[in-house]
């Protein structure tokens, strides 16, 4: 099968919507299908076409930004010339041209799988005041348009304001998670560099980025102390020049001088490295604050690594936790909840903790391929 995967960033720029498509597409290289990748150009130095794992990727310049967004006028020509060649188009929303490609997909009568990531929320502006309603009306468009619908979960399917409005057309589909198994060796290399002989860890992978909640980590970090004395946290991630987050990384600046040696920054890992982070972490946090997070992949690779996960109360976001039992749900933005909750996991790390085999039952990048290859099926026969 010839399948054409749209999404405004991609590789190497690092979200948990770039990491699901990555994989993804990956995965469907693997089982033998053609997959192409159409997304913007939003830094110049990449090129206009590209090859990784066997994915074709075709970035479409950048006129402009509105936000977050990226404005591609030649992004509508560039799916037109794609699309007689792919048997499938599958779309990841939100994004700015999410109906032009339901409409153009349906022009070329070819089916068309929207997966919807996240509801959007933008900083209070005068033009983001302008700009939300349009997106918000490209994607109904796009729904109503599409053939299929797929959500990550039935709770946040449920909870959205844009998914429930369309449930007999939503799928669920679990996410792709892969991580590798971290060796005895990686493990104790990674806290030799990292000089984590002091207990405990506490590991959040993420963006720096407003809706992720780092301020109510650093408010329960203070009440922690007040217990465990030398935790420290290991942020995982980009952490610098986010893009649209550059404001919040300086108004949090001095709270991070403040924490000292009990918070650091290791920048983004992958692979060996990502799984030793894990291993050795006595418990990861997802401190989300709003719906623009509906699931968190870096829970699931935590599980998976033998660390526990306490998370925000937040639908699609609590489901991991819920369903396999690995952790605590924290109300949303309460940090002496959140301190709690992280205290009881790393003193009762034993009942929290599951097998990698338990875990690998319900999440994993096989299953999401083997979901999406008889969904794809089904919509092109028909």
């Amino acid at each position: 099968m010839r399948i054409l995967q749209v999404l405004s960033y991609y590789r190497p720029h690092i979200s948990g919507l770039t990491i699901y498509v990555e994989r993804l597409a990956r995965g469907l290289v693997r089982a033998g299908h053609q997959v192409t990748v159409l997304t913007s150009q939003y830094d110049k130095s990449l090129p206009l076409t590209d090859s990784h794992d066997g994915v074709q990727v075709v970035r479409v310049p950048v006129a402009f930004r509105m936000s977050k967004g990226v404005i591609m006028p030649a992004f509508g020509m560039a799916a037109r010339r794609l699309l007689p060649s792919h048997d499938i188009i599958h779309a990841h929303l939100p994004q700015f041209d999410g109906a032009g490609l339901a409409i153009n997909a349906r022009l070329y009568r070819k089916p068309s799988v929207l997966t919807y990531h996240c509801d959007i929320q933008l900083p209070p502006a005068l033009l983001n005041r302008i700009v939300h309603p349009v997106i918000n009306g490209a994607n109904h468009l796009a729904a109503i348009i599409a053939n299929q619908l797929v959500a990550y979960t039935d709770d946040y399917a449920q909870n959205s304001p844009y998914l429930s409005r369309y449930l007999r057309k939503v799928k669920v589909i679990p996410p792709p998670v892969e991580i590798e198994t971290p060796t005895p060796e990686s493990i104790a290399a990674f806290a030799d560099k990292w000089n984590l002989k002091s207990r405990p860890v506490i590991g959040m992978v993420a963006r720096l980025a407003t809706e992720k909640g780092v301020e109510v980590l650093l408010d329960a970090l203070d009440i922690i102390h007040a217990t465990l004395p030398e935790a420290r946290v290991l942020f995982v991630g980009q952490y610098q020049n986010v893009l649209g987050e550059e404001a919040y990384a300086r108004h949090l600046q001095p709270r991070f001088t403040k924490a000292d040696a009990h918070w650091t920054f290791t920048g983004p890992l992958r692979g060996q490295e990502l799984a030793s982070l894990y291993a050795n972490c006595d418990v990861t946090v997802l401190p989300s604050l709003n719906s623009t997070e509906s699931f968190g992949l870096v829970q699931v690779e935590s599980m998976m690594c033998g660390t526990p996960s306490v998370c925000s109360n937040l639908p699609g976001v609590r489901v991991s936790v819920q369903k396999t039992g690995m952790g605590r749900v924290a109300p949303i933005g309460d940090a002496p909840a959140l301190a709690t909750a992280i205290i009881d996991v790393i003193q009762n790390r034993s009942y929290y903790v599951k097998s990698r085999e338990y875990i690998s039952q319900m999440y994993s990048t096989d299953i999401a391929v083997r979901e999406y290859e008889s969904l794809y099926e089904k919509l092109v026969r028909s």
